[in-house]
Protein backbone atom coordinates (compact mmCIF):
# COMPACT_ATOMS: atom_id res chain seq x y z
CA UNK A 1 0.00 0.00 0.00
CA UNK A 2 1.42 3.27 -1.12
CA UNK A 3 1.80 6.02 1.37
CA UNK A 4 0.17 9.30 0.30
CA UNK A 5 2.25 12.36 0.73
CA UNK A 6 0.16 15.36 1.77
CA UNK A 7 0.49 18.41 -0.47
CA UNK A 8 0.53 21.71 1.36
CA UNK A 9 -0.46 24.78 -0.69
CA UNK A 10 1.23 27.92 0.58
CA UNK A 11 -1.04 30.92 0.16
CA UNK A 12 0.44 34.26 -0.74
CA UNK A 13 0.17 36.06 2.60
CA UNK A 14 1.85 39.13 1.16
CA UNK A 15 -0.79 39.42 -1.53
CA UNK A 16 -3.52 39.18 1.07
CA UNK A 17 -1.93 41.96 3.08
CA UNK A 18 -1.73 44.20 0.01
CA UNK A 19 -5.37 43.50 -0.88
CA UNK A 20 -6.50 44.19 2.69
CA UNK A 21 -4.51 47.42 2.76
CA UNK A 22 -6.07 48.46 -0.52
CA UNK A 23 -9.58 47.77 0.75
CA UNK A 24 -8.88 49.69 3.95
CA UNK A 25 -7.48 52.65 2.05
CA UNK A 26 -10.50 52.66 -0.25
CA UNK A 27 -12.86 52.56 2.71
CA UNK A 28 -11.01 55.47 4.32
CA UNK A 29 -11.29 57.49 1.13
CA UNK A 30 -15.02 56.79 0.89
CA UNK A 31 -15.57 57.82 4.51
CA UNK A 32 -13.43 60.94 4.07
CA UNK A 33 -15.32 61.89 0.94
CA UNK A 34 -18.62 61.38 2.73
CA UNK A 35 -17.52 63.59 5.62
CA UNK A 36 -16.35 66.31 3.22
CA UNK A 37 -19.66 66.19 1.34
CA UNK A 38 -21.58 66.32 4.62
CA UNK A 39 -19.58 69.36 5.72
CA UNK A 40 -20.27 71.05 2.39
CA UNK A 41 -23.99 70.40 2.77
CA UNK A 42 -23.94 71.73 6.35
CA UNK A 43 -22.03 74.80 5.21
CA UNK A 44 -24.39 75.47 2.31
CA UNK A 45 -27.68 74.76 4.04
CA UNK A 46 -26.95 75.91 7.58
CA UNK A 47 -23.90 78.13 7.88
CA UNK A 48 -24.60 80.34 4.85
CA UNK A 49 -28.15 80.87 6.11
CA UNK A 50 -27.01 81.74 9.61
CA UNK A 51 -24.29 84.08 8.39
CA UNK A 52 -26.44 85.83 5.77
CA UNK A 53 -29.44 86.24 8.07
CA UNK A 54 -27.29 87.72 10.78
CA UNK A 55 -25.78 90.21 8.36
CA UNK A 56 -29.15 91.09 6.84
CA UNK A 57 -30.76 91.64 10.24
CA UNK A 58 -27.86 93.87 11.25
CA UNK A 59 -28.28 95.88 8.04
CA UNK A 60 -32.02 96.36 8.67
CA UNK A 61 -31.27 97.70 12.15
CA UNK A 62 -28.53 99.96 10.80
CA UNK A 63 -30.83 101.44 8.18
CA UNK A 64 -33.58 102.11 10.69
CA UNK A 65 -31.11 103.75 13.08
CA UNK A 66 -29.66 105.87 10.27
CA UNK A 67 -33.09 107.03 9.12
CA UNK A 68 -34.15 107.81 12.67
CA UNK A 69 -31.05 109.92 13.24
CA UNK A 70 -31.56 111.79 9.98
CA UNK A 71 -35.18 112.54 10.78
CA UNK A 72 -33.90 113.88 14.06
CA UNK A 73 -32.12 116.74 12.32
CA UNK A 74 -29.63 115.64 9.69
CA UNK A 75 -29.99 117.34 6.37
CA UNK A 76 -30.17 116.00 2.88
CA UNK A 77 -27.35 115.96 0.38
CA UNK A 78 -27.45 117.30 -3.13
CA UNK A 79 -27.86 114.66 -5.78
CA UNK A 80 -30.45 112.93 -7.88
CA UNK A 81 -34.00 112.16 -6.97
CA UNK A 82 -34.33 109.82 -3.96
CA UNK A 83 -36.18 107.31 -6.13
CA UNK A 84 -32.97 106.74 -8.04
CA UNK A 85 -33.82 108.44 -11.30
CA UNK A 86 -36.72 108.07 -13.67
CA UNK A 87 -39.39 105.44 -13.24
CA UNK A 88 -37.75 103.04 -15.68
CA UNK A 89 -34.24 103.36 -14.37
CA UNK A 90 -33.19 101.13 -11.50
CA UNK A 91 -29.46 100.93 -12.01
CA UNK A 92 -26.79 102.91 -10.23
CA UNK A 93 -27.01 106.61 -10.53
CA UNK A 94 -24.91 108.52 -12.95
CA UNK A 95 -23.30 111.83 -12.36
CA UNK A 96 -25.04 114.95 -11.33
CA UNK A 97 -28.74 114.98 -10.84
CA UNK A 98 -30.17 118.39 -10.41
CA UNK A 99 -32.05 119.91 -7.58
CA UNK A 100 -35.76 119.26 -7.58
CA UNK A 101 -37.18 122.72 -8.17
CA UNK A 102 -34.36 124.24 -6.18
CA UNK A 103 -34.82 121.74 -3.31
CA UNK A 104 -31.84 119.58 -2.41
CA UNK A 105 -32.63 115.89 -2.72
CA UNK A 106 -30.85 112.77 -1.64
CA UNK A 107 -28.31 110.91 -3.70
CA UNK A 108 -29.40 107.66 -5.29
CA UNK A 109 -28.06 104.47 -3.68
CA UNK A 110 -24.80 103.26 -5.12
CA UNK A 111 -24.35 99.85 -6.67
CA UNK A 112 -24.87 97.01 -4.15
CA UNK A 113 -25.81 99.45 -1.37
CA UNK A 114 -28.75 98.52 0.87
CA UNK A 115 -31.20 101.42 0.81
CA UNK A 116 -34.63 100.00 1.66
CA UNK A 117 -36.31 97.34 3.80
CA UNK A 118 -38.93 94.95 2.46
CA UNK A 119 -41.43 93.43 4.88
CA UNK A 120 -43.91 90.65 4.13
CA UNK A 121 -45.94 89.76 7.24
CA UNK A 122 -47.43 86.59 5.74
CA UNK A 123 -44.02 84.90 5.64
CA UNK A 124 -42.35 86.82 8.47
CA UNK A 125 -39.85 88.52 6.18
CA UNK A 126 -37.86 91.66 6.95
CA UNK A 127 -34.84 92.05 4.67
CA UNK A 128 -32.68 94.84 3.25
CA UNK A 129 -33.06 95.77 -0.41
CA UNK A 130 -29.88 96.62 -2.31
CA UNK A 131 -29.09 97.88 -5.77
CA UNK A 132 -28.24 95.12 -8.24
CA UNK A 133 -28.71 91.36 -8.32
CA UNK A 134 -25.12 90.11 -8.19
CA UNK A 135 -24.63 87.04 -6.04
CA UNK A 136 -21.48 88.06 -4.21
CA UNK A 137 -22.40 91.71 -3.76
CA UNK A 138 -26.09 91.37 -2.92
CA UNK A 139 -27.96 88.06 -2.97
CA UNK A 140 -25.43 85.92 -1.09
CA UNK A 141 -25.53 88.47 1.74
CA UNK A 142 -29.16 87.57 2.37
CA UNK A 143 -30.31 90.81 0.75
CA UNK A 144 -33.11 91.24 -1.75
CA UNK A 145 -31.73 92.64 -5.00
CA UNK A 146 -33.27 95.40 -7.11
CA UNK A 147 -33.15 94.69 -10.84
CA UNK A 148 -31.25 97.38 -12.74
CA UNK A 149 -33.32 99.58 -15.03
CA UNK A 150 -36.59 98.85 -13.26
CA UNK A 151 -38.57 101.41 -11.26
CA UNK A 152 -37.76 102.44 -7.72
CA UNK A 153 -40.33 101.88 -4.94
CA UNK A 154 -43.56 103.79 -5.35
CA UNK A 155 -42.71 104.99 -8.85
CA UNK A 156 -44.73 104.31 -11.99
CA UNK A 157 -43.46 101.13 -13.56
CA UNK A 158 -42.22 97.92 -12.02
CA UNK A 159 -40.13 97.76 -8.84
CA UNK A 160 -38.62 94.34 -9.61
CA UNK A 161 -36.76 92.28 -7.00
CA UNK A 162 -34.84 89.01 -6.77
CA UNK A 163 -33.92 86.89 -3.76
CA UNK A 164 -32.56 83.46 -2.93
CA UNK A 165 -35.07 80.73 -2.24
CA UNK A 166 -32.54 78.39 -0.66
CA UNK A 167 -29.25 79.06 1.15
CA UNK A 168 -27.63 82.43 1.90
CA UNK A 169 -30.49 83.65 4.06
CA UNK A 170 -33.17 82.48 1.60
CA UNK A 171 -35.40 85.58 2.01
CA UNK A 172 -37.78 84.46 -0.74
CA UNK A 173 -38.07 80.81 0.28
CA UNK A 174 -41.77 81.01 1.08
CA UNK A 175 -43.09 83.53 -1.43
CA UNK A 176 -45.01 80.63 -2.99
CA UNK A 177 -47.26 80.90 0.08
CA UNK A 178 -48.34 84.45 -0.74
CA UNK A 179 -51.96 84.94 -1.68
CA UNK A 180 -53.95 87.69 -3.32
CA UNK A 181 -54.36 90.62 -0.93
CA UNK A 182 -51.27 89.87 1.18
CA UNK A 183 -49.39 93.00 2.14
CA UNK A 184 -45.84 93.88 1.03
CA UNK A 185 -44.29 97.05 2.45
CA UNK A 186 -41.10 98.73 1.29
CA UNK A 187 -39.57 101.24 3.69
CA UNK A 188 -37.08 103.85 2.50
CA UNK A 189 -35.52 106.86 4.13
CA UNK A 190 -38.39 109.08 3.04
CA UNK A 191 -41.53 106.93 2.79
CA UNK A 192 -43.25 103.62 3.35
CA UNK A 193 -44.81 102.07 0.23
CA UNK A 194 -47.49 99.43 0.59
CA UNK A 195 -48.29 96.94 -2.15
CA UNK A 196 -50.77 94.10 -2.12
CA UNK A 197 -50.18 90.78 -3.83
CA UNK A 198 -52.26 90.59 -6.97
CA UNK A 199 -51.07 87.74 -9.18
CA UNK A 200 -48.56 84.89 -9.26
CA UNK A 201 -46.80 82.86 -11.94
CA UNK A 202 -45.80 79.49 -10.53
CA UNK A 203 -43.17 78.71 -13.16
CA UNK A 204 -41.51 80.40 -16.09
CA UNK A 205 -38.16 80.48 -17.86
CA UNK A 206 -35.19 82.27 -16.28
CA UNK A 207 -34.99 84.20 -19.58
CA UNK A 208 -38.55 85.51 -19.33
CA UNK A 209 -37.68 89.20 -19.16
CA UNK A 210 -41.30 90.23 -19.62
CA UNK A 211 -42.08 89.54 -15.97
CA UNK A 212 -39.92 92.48 -14.87
CA UNK A 213 -40.94 94.87 -17.68
CA UNK A 214 -42.46 98.26 -16.81
CA UNK A 215 -45.84 96.68 -17.52
CA UNK A 216 -45.08 93.15 -16.34
CA UNK A 217 -46.30 90.39 -18.62
CA UNK A 218 -44.75 86.99 -19.26
CA UNK A 219 -43.19 86.42 -22.68
CA UNK A 220 -43.46 82.67 -22.15
CA UNK A 221 -47.03 82.57 -20.86
CA UNK A 222 -48.71 85.68 -22.28
CA UNK A 223 -51.87 85.16 -20.24
CA UNK A 224 -49.87 85.96 -17.07
CA UNK A 225 -49.31 89.59 -16.23
CA UNK A 226 -50.80 92.99 -16.99
CA UNK A 227 -51.77 95.11 -19.95
CA UNK A 228 -52.07 98.55 -18.36
CA UNK A 229 -49.49 100.90 -16.85
CA UNK A 230 -49.31 101.19 -13.09
CA UNK A 231 -47.02 100.97 -10.09
CA UNK A 232 -46.08 97.35 -9.53
CA UNK A 233 -43.76 95.26 -7.41
CA UNK A 234 -42.36 91.96 -8.72
CA UNK A 235 -40.73 89.25 -6.60
CA UNK A 236 -38.71 86.59 -8.42
CA UNK A 237 -36.91 83.51 -7.16
CA UNK A 238 -35.79 80.07 -8.32
CA UNK A 239 -38.11 77.09 -8.47
CA UNK A 240 -38.39 74.18 -7.67
CA UNK A 241 -36.52 74.46 -4.40
CA UNK A 242 -32.80 73.69 -4.50
CA UNK A 243 -32.71 74.17 -8.27
CA UNK A 244 -32.46 77.13 -10.62
CA UNK A 245 -34.27 75.59 -13.56
CA UNK A 246 -37.32 77.90 -13.50
CA UNK A 247 -38.47 81.14 -11.92
CA UNK A 248 -41.39 81.75 -9.55
CA UNK A 249 -42.96 85.20 -9.86
CA UNK A 250 -45.24 87.16 -7.53
CA UNK A 251 -46.74 90.51 -8.58
CA UNK A 252 -48.31 93.23 -6.47
CA UNK A 253 -49.88 96.66 -6.96
CA UNK A 254 -49.12 99.85 -5.07
CA UNK A 255 -52.01 100.80 -2.79
CA UNK A 256 -50.57 103.30 -0.33
CA UNK A 257 -47.70 105.74 0.16
CA UNK A 258 -46.95 107.19 3.57
CA UNK A 259 -44.28 109.87 3.93
CA UNK A 260 -42.05 109.74 6.97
Amino acid sequence: MRERIPVVVQRNSRGRRVAARGLWTGAELVVTLGVVLLLLVVHQLWWTNRQARSGAEHQVRALQQEWGEERGGAGVVPGVDPGGGSGDSGGPSGSGGASNGGRAVRAAPRWDQAYAVIRIPRIGLAAPVAQGISKSGVLDKGYVGHYPRTAQPGRPGNFALAGHRNTHGEPFRYINRLRRGDRITVETRDAVYTYTVDRTLARTSPRDGGVIAAVPRSNVKPYAGYTEAGSYVTLTTCTPEFTSRYRLVVWGRLVDVRSR
